[in-house]
């Protein structure tokens, strides 16, 4: 019997034909996924919304689950991005509940259908008889075959710090990271530490746009469940001496509190002009996340406007903030510039200021709970975080690659011992100012330009208050990287210049945080997430060569399944923001690169 073509037109005209199953099935479908793909092409090209209906979209949705399973997903969504409210999360969401309830009786004539109404020509019986051919057929199985191996795959992977960071690091940093068994533990660990010893550098500051400011800095790590992240939690022992150190006082306060307290107690109406005493301030490093707006403030003040939140879940913070007697988001914000927090203490009936609050945050938790914590990019707590987005290794760890002899707790104690010498030596010391060269401003300012012109052209006007926040993490980067400099040298002076190596690392880290910023604001919630287009416009910036032209650009927009005439319109919007400059009709240049991988194509064009 001679084999049946496939012809999406015939469905559409006998709707209610059953497709029977047989051992020509993969035939089917494989022809199926090629007209599929040739009309989600047309769809692109035209950027057409094939998918307005809520009940089009959902139904759509069923054809390519039931007839491609989770090949079907990528479909789904190149179908789907072109409605204004295309949200990348609710359109996987919506296709597991597809796959989820397979079977509806949905089919491809659906699709077919819909595509035709947007004027994309079906193919007929006599382009598909010419197209086929044994040898097309094998070719086309093995291209599905790669598609589906495509889409299992794992997602783009966040770029991790250069190896060529780590040697130049401060030596007690290098003593941190060298337990790490991997390129994100590793990552995870000097950023973890940096930020613990962020909240204990006594009498150390900068001028940074005219303001006084400190070295405190707040981290969020964010990763699925089980990524990794226990590592951060070793990161808190760094400190731990100083917040020993600070309950040992409080202690020894309450004790004399309480002595004077049953002194006034007994000779009250005794004795003639006896005050009662004062209660002494609880002093602590490790101010709890989950706890009242006058409570966390109060124990802020008790120590000296000095603070470190360490919470492994995101979520501590997130509910006190949106609890009606815990949210002080606001005072939180504000320390973040050591701006003044007024608040007023009941029991006391006293109104309280804190001068120049020094808080610091360390966090981490999954995406979602990034997303309960900052709801919005607009109330600012977005841009004061660094964020690390972790990458997902589906492999087993080796649990026994720790080389320390009786475990990392013991390890990193003995680590935080060594950081209480330097803290010791700080607080007994005289105030320390911390400067950049003039070379090393300039070079500052250019970076940062550059930054914030490629960014505001890949995000918009909302990702700018990240970057110039991250400049001034990157200004903290350097002041606490040439405070632990003292634990080499021994020698501490009113005046601390900061290294250039110091400086070069903080700019190469700034390169890598910057992106992982740019994932995470993406995945912000859809009433504030920008457009996935904007996912696309970053990925195909990063793809681009040095020197390239409209050939080139196209087959990275073929390769990246972006329409040539979008591709055309991000052209030409680098090159308005000076992220690309056009060199001749026909010749870019894409200024983004790394000015070290011009100097490696030079090293390539002189051998």
């Amino acid at each position: 019997m001679e084999r049946k073509t496939f012809n999406p037109l015939e469905w559409l005209d006998k709707p209610n034909q059953q497709v029977k199953v047989t051992e020509q099935s993969d035939y089917n479908t494989n022809t199926q996924l090629e007209e599929v793909e040739r009309i989600i092409q047309g769809i692109e090209a035209n950027r057409i919304d094939v998918t307005s209906a809520y009940s089009d979209w959902v139904n759509i949705g069923f054809a390519f689950a039931d007839e491609f399973g989770e090949t079907g997903r990528n479909l789904f969504h190149r179908v789907s991005q072109f409605h204004p409210d295309y949200s990348t999360q609710e359109c996987d969401k919506q296709f597991d509940n597809c796959m989820k309830a397979r079977g509806q009786g949905v089919s491809l004539k659906t699709f077919f259908f819909h595509a035709k109404q947007a004027g994309i020509p079906l193919a007929t019986p006599k382009q598909e008889r010419q197209n086929y051919s044994p040898a097309s057929k094998s070719e086309y199985q093995s291209k599905n075959l790669n598609t589906q191996a495509e889409n299992k795959k794992e997602p783009d992977l966040m770029p991790t710090f250069p190896d060529s960071l780590f040697p130049e690091l401060p030596e007690f940093l290098q003593k941190v990271i060298q337990i790490a068994t991997s390129n994100e533990e590793r990552d995870i660990l000097l950023l973890g530490s940096l930020v613990a010893i962020s909240a204990c550098l006594p009498k150390v500051s900068g001028i940074y746009d005219g303001k006084r400011v400190y070295s405190n800095l707040f981290l969020f790590i964010t990763a699925q469940a089980s990524a990794g992240k226990g590592r951060l939690v070793h990161c808190r022992q760094l400190v731990n001496p100083v917040h020993k150190e600070f309950r040992e006082q409080a202690k020894v306060h309450k004790q004399h509190y309480e002595l004077e307290l049953a002194e006034y107690n007994a000779n009250k109406g005794k004795v003639e002009g006896i005050e009662k005493p004062d209660r002494p301030p609880e002093k602590m490093l490790f101010i709890p996340a989950n706890n009242s707006s006058t409570g966390a403030y109060q124990l802020l003040g008790d120590s000296d406007g000095k603070g470190l939140i360490f919470e492994t879940e995101g979520d501590t913070l997130a509910h006190a903030f949106k609890s009606d007697y815990g949210n002080y988001s606001d005072g939180f914000r504000k320390a973040f510039h050591h701006e003044t927090i007024s608040y007023y203490r009941r029991t006391d009936r006293e109104y309280v200021d804190i001068e120049s609050p020094c808080l610091s945050t360390v966090l981490s938790g999954t995406p979602k709970q990034v997303a309960a914590l900052i709801p919005n990019a607009e109330n600012g707590l977005f841009s004061r975080f660094i964020f690390y987005y972790m990458n997902v290794r589906p492999v087993w760890k080796n649990v026994f690659a720790s080389q320390t002899t009786n475990g990392l707790d013991d390890y990193f104690d003995a680590l935080g011992n060594e950081f209480f010498n330097l803290y010791s030596s700080l607080k007994a010391g005289q105030d320390v100012q911390f400067f950049l060269t003039a070379d090393q401003q300039d070079q500052f300012n250019q970076f940062f330009c550059q930054i914030q012109e490629k960014y505001m052209s890949i995000q918009g006007i909302d990702y700018m208050a990240t970057i110039r926040r991250l400049g001034l993490i990157a200004y903290r980067f350097c002041m606490i990287f040439s405070a632990l400099r003292i634990m080499e040298t021994g020698e501490t002076s009113s005046k601390m210049i900061c290294e250039e190596r110091d400086f070069q690392a903080s700019l190469a880290m700034v390169k890598v945080l910057v992106k992982h910023s740019s994932k995470v604001f993406a995945e912000l919630p859809e009433d504030v997430q920008k457009p996935t287009r904007l996912n696309r416009k970053e990925k195909f910036l990063n793809r681009l060569p040095k020197h390239f032209n409209r050939q080139k650009y196209l087959e990275v927009a073929t390769a990246l399944s972006i329409p040539h005439k979008t591709a055309e319109g991000y052209v030409t919007d680098f090159c308005k923001s000076n992220v690309i400059h056009r060199e001749s009709q026909d010749n870019y240049i894409n200024t983004s690169i790394e000015e070290s991988q011009d100097a490696e194509e030079i090293k390539e064009e002189k051998a």
